[in-house]
């Protein structure tokens, strides 16, 4: 708490004015003093705030007197002045604060402010007024309440003129109570606790077609009409195109199955026959593209058999998938599907001919483009040339630069309209300082209905960082923990918040709960920028001065941004 001493020389006000008023309480006027709590200014939640109290001795203040002090954080390029606080004798009559001439008394006066950045290097002051509605000094005067010196003819009337030349004369005549602001508060780093949504980007893709060669029912043989149908030239077309293609890695099988009616053993058989015949079939198609072929066999089909049941218009499929689900047993489902009948007829005509069948096969693995190739595109501005999911994983775990990851993002988030796009976005502008654009990215991405848990902890982040406290509330049940403990400290919470977070914002939290020795323990592995001017901090608090500016230096020489914010830190001030 920062005490000084209150119009120690109102006698030379007496003398000036001819007021008995003030010449009387010209008396014990050094014993009149005025303290400040905090004398360093802390900001918490977009306000800086602090009690004044102000102590008047006994048998000081006259009865008819009428002090006026108003509070004022001055600032280069303007100041806010805070709400106006009175003084009265017993024997005025107004409504004011009344002190006893008798027994004196002390006065507290809470202040607040809104922050205005312009506040880090600041002064606050108090501006004094006195005047005696029943002397000579009726309206009230502006006194220097450093020297208790009132104004001159001249100082009156450049004071009753205002503009730059008054407000320098009104700050030369203030008294200062406490100097610069604490704005650690403010460096909280919201973004580092926000975050994104994965993608599904993966660079080997398998691409699988499929072409059928059908069987009478119980045969093994394939006729010509069966092994030249459009959907095996095609599938042969496509195998060919895809020998072209340097990414593609193609795997060809001739698969064999039976339908699920009939005996189970000779059904095995049966598709066993099919895939060797199937593989006789297309041998000259294989061999004329130097392709390999591998054979399997399946015995009854009863996966293809749920598929195509399930996609059909049998009136009673449902029926039919019930059984499917309750017998495991191939005996058992082929028992209970033929006692119904009629479904059954339907089954034999719609159902059961497409599974008697060979395979064929093309499981095609077609490997993506490189990273270089994808960061070449993207510096080319040749985004359009990439995948949704191209530019969602190169943002998150190729590209460096926060300006290409934007940029990345941005085209995403208009081209394919994806919520994903738009809260990984939201994460990069939040760490690029962007904090209104993050947080429409993040509103964005609920519009669009993102289904990720961290989305709340988002919307929540970024409202803090935009200074919505109250706003942020509305997604803290359902946010995380760090969320959480960020929303506390931005309320100036401070112990719970540091009990909870790690790294650069713990270090903040200890700090403002005064625990030095855990915010260096905090940030003991970060040799980043911010890091090193945490500890200029830390050590500037502990006076080791020498450390305080060999730390300050690093951080400076890794971020020359830190020279300026240092320079108006009222936390490095002993450093300057």
């Amino acid at each position: 708490m920062r005490t000084v001493k209150f119009l120690v020389a109102v006698a030379v006000v007496a003398l000036a004015t001819s007021c008995g008023c003030f010449r009387k309480m010209a008396r014990n006027a050094e014993d009149v003093s005025v303290a400040c709590n905090p004398e360093v200014l802390v900001l918490n939640n977009g306000k800086v705030e602090a009690d004044i109290s102000v102590e008047f001795p006994v048998e000081y203040y006259n009865k008819k007197a009428v002090v006026k002090v108003t509070p004022v954080i001055v600032f280069e390029g303007g100041e806010v002045e805070g709400a106006t606080y009175f003084f009265q004798g017993s024997k005025v009559d107004d409504n004011y604060t009344v002190v006893d001439k008798a027994m004196g008394g002390k006065f507290t006066q809470h202040v607040e402010f809104p922050y205005d950045a312009r506040m880090a290097k600041s002064e606050l002051q108090l501006r004094v007024e006195i005047k005696c509605p029943s002397g000579k000094c009726k309206e009230f005067t502006l006194v220097n309440a450093n020297t208790g010196v009132i104004a001159t003819k001249k100082q009156k009337a450049i004071l009753a003129e205002g503009g730059a030349e008054a407000d320098a004369l009104k700050r030369e005549f203030g008294l200062v109570v406490a100097t610069g602001v604490n704005t650690l508060q403010s460096d909280l780093n919201y973004a580092d606790a926000m975050s994104t949504t994965a993608n599904n980007y993966k660079n080997v893709t398998t691409v699988v077609t499929k072409a059928d060669i059908l069987y009478a029912i119980n045969s093994s043989y394939v006729s010509k009409k069966a092994a030249n149908t459009d959907d095996i030239k095609a599938f042969w077309e496509n195998v060919e195109a895809q020998q072209g293609n340097d990414r593609a890695t193609q795997n060809l099988y001739v698969n064999g199955y039976a339908s699920p009616d009939g005996p189970e053993k000779f059904n095995d058989k049966l598709s066993s026959a099919r895939s060797e015949s199937g593989k006789k079939a297309v041998k000259k198609q294989s061999e004329e593209l130097g392709m390999d072929l591998d054979v399997a066999f399946y015995g009854e089909d009863w996966e293809g058999f749920k598929e195509l049941v399930a996609a059909s218009d049998i009136e009673d499929k449902e029926l039919i998938l019930q059984v499917l689900s309750r017998y495991e047993s191939a005996l058992q489902r082929e028992s209970e599907i033929k006692n119904m009948s009629s479904v059954f007829t339907e089954l034999k005509k719609e159902i059961l001919p497409k599974l008697r069948r060979a395979q064929l096969v093309n499981s095609t693995d077609i490997k993506g483009k490189t990273d270089e190739e994808m960061k070449a595109l993207i510096e080319e501005g040749k985004l359009d040339e990439l995948t949704n999911e191209e530019l969602l994983y190169m943002a998150e775990s190729v590209l460096a630069c926060n300006g290409c990851k934007a940029k990345t993002l941005e085209h995403a988030a208009k081209k394919y309209n994806d919520a994903r796009a738009y809260n990984n976005l939201g994460v990069v502008y939040g760490d690029m300082g962007k904090n209104e654009e993050s947080l429409a990215a993040f509103e964005q991405a609920a519009k669009l209905g993102l289904q990720d848990a961290n989305l709340n902890s988002n919307l929540a982040l970024a409202n803090l960082a935009c200074g919505n406290v109250e706003k942020a509330k509305a997604y803290l049940a359902a946010a995380n923990a760090d969320t959480k403990a960020l929303a506390a400290a931005a309320e100036g919470n401070y112990a719970p918040a540091a009990s909870t977070l790690e790294g650069y914002n713990a270090a903040i939290a200890n700090i403002m709960n005064n625990d030095l020795t855990a915010a260096k323990k905090a940030i003991a592995s970060d040799s980043s920028a911010k890091a090193d001017y945490l500890r200029a901090v830390i050590a500037v608090k502990e006076g080791d001065i020498e450390t305080g500016k060999a730390q300050l230096n690093s951080a400076i020489a890794k971020d020359e941004t830190l020279k300026e914010k240092a320079a108006k830190d009222a936390n490095l001030v002993a450093l300057f």
